[in-house]
């Protein structure tokens, strides 16, 4: 499984353990996206409502936050407790929980209870997250690590977005409203279920923690949390490659909360269903992207470097990608989907590859939550920047260039800062990281 050949694709797939873990993330995030589809379908489309920046702002927060709060303290217990059980016990755990949803969405809450029950259902959704990335280095080694984060995540991503779809189409063809709305919910349920009984068939200990792994005590958690921080601020090269992933999530926050408010003002003003179309068409337009990032990447990180290939990406795939931001149509909402979704993707498979071989497994699952944490807070800061932005009445061709210089200062900041301390220099197995010359 270590060879160096190409990129990998046919041996890891004839590894079981991979391709049980890469069917429990395409089946739970198929759920994931009609979960969230039923929900924005609910919160920001209902036919009773219209969205502002700061609805917008307040709903894309009900669903990011979770990751901040809970995130720190699932990577401490995935360090402590067997991945497999997590992936088994937490996908049947979120089916009741949305069977829950279900009730309270047909019953009309967009209230507070609301809020509270997707607060936990998502952080449930956060061990499961961590489960994924924290056990991959344990079914795929070597080169093909690259190839593993190309592959799950992206697969994942498409899988997300074919659930997304799914679920408008399901809710159309059960009449729309909050009604269809419910029915993609309880759709939902069963999916969930299978996620976890595919998990179910791996090994006990297939996903690690290594046997050597401290098994901390849930009153550790806190300095399990400290210990996390302090193992990545001494792997400087995993911290960069979680700020760059970082930095496009809050250019993609910002340009999700613009594309939300012009497929409801502009595009379809008073036609919430095509409204729900056009962002379906972006939502396609970056799984496209993102697949297309997939796919190049594993080849292009080996002959340019992961460092290079990811800064490089960043930056020209946004300046595109704001080309479209200042585009208020159809046309700009593919644009932007497309280049976004690319860049993103190349650049999380070099980041997570980064992560995963520069940080010790003692410390990957904390490690991993952190990243998601700050992630998602960057997701959070580019919708409320965007929705401070358009409280002062500026103008969409100014925030794509606001995007456009973010993402080139972060890619020269990254490139600088890889050349006095490179990521092989910590990495596990060199031979991940390494580049063709």
């Amino acid at each position: 499984m270590s060879g160096t050949g190409g990129v990998g694709l046919r041996e890891i797939l004839r590894v079981r353990g991979f391709r049980l873990l890469l069917g429990s993330r395409l089946v739970g995030q198929t759920g994931d996206g009609l979960l969230e589809s039923g929900l924005a379908a609910f919160v920001l489309f209902s036919p009773t409502s219209q969205p502002t920046p700061a609805r917008a702002a307040v709903a894309f927060s009900i669903l990011l936050l979770p990751y901040s709060l809970i995130g720190p303290f699932a990577g401490v217990l995935i360090d402590r407790w067997r991945r497999r059980s997590v992936l088994l016990y937490a996908n049947v755990l979120r089916a009741a929980w949305v069977a829950a949803l279900a009730v309270i969405v047909a019953r009309g809450h967009d209230d507070l209870l609301l809020a509270v029950w997707v607060l936990g259902l998502l952080g449930v959704n956060r061990f499961i997250l961590a489960a994924l990335s924290a056990g991959l280095p344990h079914v795929v080694v070597g080169r093909h690590l690259v190839t593993g984060n190309a592959l799950a995540p992206t697969a994942g991503t498409v899988a997300w977005i074919v659930g997304g779809l799914g679920g408008l189409l399901l809710r159309h063809a059960t009449g729309g409203g909050d009604t269809g709305a419910v029915v993609v919910l309880a759709v939902t349920v069963p999916v969930y279920v299978v996620a976890g009984v595919v998990a179910a068939r791996l090994a006990p200990d297939e996903l690690g923690p290594d046997a050597g792994t401290a098994r901390e005590s849930v009153r550790s958690i806190a300095s399990g949390m400290v210990a996390g921080v302090r193992h990545l601020a001494e792997r400087r090269p995993a911290a960069r490659a979680i700020g760059l992933v970082t930095v496009h999530r809050a250019i993609f926050g910002a340009a999700t909360l613009l594309t939300v408010l012009q497929a409801r003002e502009t595009l379809h003003p008073g036609d919430p269903d095509g409204a729900i179309a056009a962002i379906g068409a972006t939502s396609v337009a970056a799984g496209a992207g993102a697949l297309v990032g997939a796919i190049v990447t594993p080849w292009m990180s080996r002959r340019f470097g992961p460092v290079p290939w990811q800064v490089g990406t960043l930056a020209v795939g946004v300046c595109l990608g704001s080309v479209g931001v200042a585009m208020p149509s159809l046309a700009g909402f593919v644009v932007r989907g497309l280049f976004l979704g690319f860049a993103g993707q190349a650049v999380k498979v070099c980041s997570d590859t980064i992560v995963q071989e520069d940080v010790e497994d003692t410390h990957r699952g904390r490690v991993f939550s952190w990243y998601d944490v700050a992630v998602n807070v960057g997701i959070v800061m580019g919708v409320v920047l965007a929705t401070l932005a358009l409280s002062t009445a500026t103008s969409t061709t100014v925030m794509a260039l606001v995007m456009a210089a973010v993402a080139i200062l972060a890619g020269m900041w990254a490139a600088v800062r890889e050349a006095r301390d490179p990521a092989v220099r910590y990495a596990e197995d060199p031979e991940a990281l390494a580049h063709d010359h």
